[in-house]
């Protein structure tokens, strides 16, 4: 391969990678800064909150499998219209999460009601984008190392989306609080420069990206697409631990800030902290990639599990003002999630056959990451439960909320791990995912 087409591949699967970028900025917000936001600045309770996070995140998951059949039945320009205008409903909502009317304001039930529906038009919308874009990336290339780099490149660009989520909200809730014209003012501005950002991401991939090569590629009925996945049982055996390690990802992202606000009492670092964490996410992607080249895909990502659970473990012992030692956390725990980012969508790419459906196959895959998410809503009813309300010093709330935080999260990814080390390797067809000889 000459030099100028090493080049030009680079550049179209930089182009296939952009729109990780938006879409993880509409993700994070979702599941760390939204609850925060609705609780600590529009004075939601906790519980009620919660509540809402898991009947909205349960809905979305019902719809994910139908959305990858959709998906899968889509070509040319039907496919474009359907990725442009899930953008666009992206972008409305969005700007609905951060912004609700002055009019719901003043009732809790009607501010519930419109975080309920703000979340599930977001969830719907970045479903019907990103199950089309996952099951494009698993064809962009029949060999491994493609895979490998497509979804880096995928996986980086979205570091750096949720790099820019957790900055900007932290920044803008810092510097707004002097009124609230100021605060919606700098949201509204935030909200345009997504969808600014969303814009060009989708341009790039549906005008720069190479093209979604479906060949061998069918759309079937349900029941026969129920029958393959089922007599697949390297896909059956690889979403039970992809599960738990999702819930394990779930519930401190949900809690992080008010673990950050509370626990550490730090809030003024709240936004350097998630920096550090995804930008360390950054530095050790291709660490990962390049580890998974050598000793297997699915080897590598049992090493960043157990790195994981290493770092993480001491959280919950973590007192106010503990600032640096969150600090290691977070670069250690960033670290790891280089390889929950990366590796798994490659796991899944190697155990789809040629003559499937590839995003009928990501519909599930998504559902199980929604699940997760669903189930991470309920640690904030658990944590009203167990005597935790943001902003209060009570202790033994402050105690729990470390320990949900830290302790549980492990506990999940300890059993995905313990999953994953009873696999022997599978998907021999896929030199990557075995530990080369």
């Amino acid at each position: 391969m000459s030099g100028a087409t090493r080049g030009a591949t680079r550049l179209s699967y930089a182009a296939y990678g952009l729109l990780g970028l938006p879409l993880a900025m509409s993700a994070l917000p979702i599941y760390i800064q939204a609850p925060a936001y609705y609780t600590g600045h529009l004075g939601l309770a906790l519980a009620g909150t919660g509540w809402v996070l898991f009947l909205s995140r349960l809905v979305d998951t019902l719809q994910d499998p139908w959305l990858g059949r959709c998906i899968d039945r889509l070509h040319g320009l039907r496919l474009k219209v359907w990725l442009m205008a899930a953008a666009l409903l992206l972008a409305l909502a969005f700007f609905g999460l951060w912004l609700p009317p002055t009019a719901v304001r003043g009732s809790g039930t009607a501010l519930l009601a419109w975080l309920g529906a703000m979340l599930i038009v977001t969830y719907t919308a970045h479903s019907m984008l990103n199950i089309a874009y996952l099951a494009w990336g698993a064809r962009l290339s029949q060999r491994d190392e493609g895979l490998l780099g497509a979804s880096a490149l995928r996986e980086l660009a979205g570091l750096v989306g949720a790099v820019i989520a957790s900055v900007a909200p932290a920044y803008i809730f810092a510097g707004g609080g002097s009124g609230a014209s100021n605060l919606e003012s700098s949201l509204s501005i935030y909200a345009l420069g997504f969808a600014i950002c969303l814009v060009i991401a989708l341009a790039a991939l549906l005008l720069l990206a190479p093209p979604w090569n479906r060949a061998g590629d069918v759309a079937l009925g349900w029941r026969e697409v129920l029958t393959r996945m089922q007599s697949n049982r390297s896909f059956r055996r690889l979403l039970l631990p992809y599960f738990f390690n999702a819930v394990s990802v779930a519930i401190p992202a949900t809690l992080a800030l008010f673990f950050i606000n509370d626990r550490l009492q730090s809030s003024q670092y709240a936004g350097a902290f998630l920096a550090l964490y995804f930008l360390s996410t950054a530095f050790g992607l291709p660490l990962w990639v390049a580890l998974a080249k050598r000793l297997g895909v699915l080897q590598a990502w049992r090493l960043g599990m157990l790195l994981a659970i290493v770092a993480f473990g001491g959280a919950a012992l973590l007192q106010a003002g503990d600032v640096w030692l969150y600090a290691s956390i977070c670069i250690a725990a960033g670290l790891a999630l280089g390889a929950d980012l990366a590796l798994p969508p490659v796991l899944l790419a190697g155990v789809i056959g040629k003559n499937e459906s590839p995003a009928a196959y990501y519909g599930v895959w998504t559902l199980l990451a929604k699940l997760a998410l669903a189930v991470s809503g309920l640690a904030l009813p658990l944590l009203a439960v167990l005597g935790y309300q943001p902003g209060m010093g009570d202790t033994g709330g402050i105690a729990a909320l470390g320990w949900v935080y830290a302790a549980v999260p492990c506990l999940f990814k300890l059993l995905a791990l313990l999953l994953l080390r009873s696999m022997q390797t599978f998907a021999p067809d896929h030199s990557l995912l075995e530990t080369p000889s």
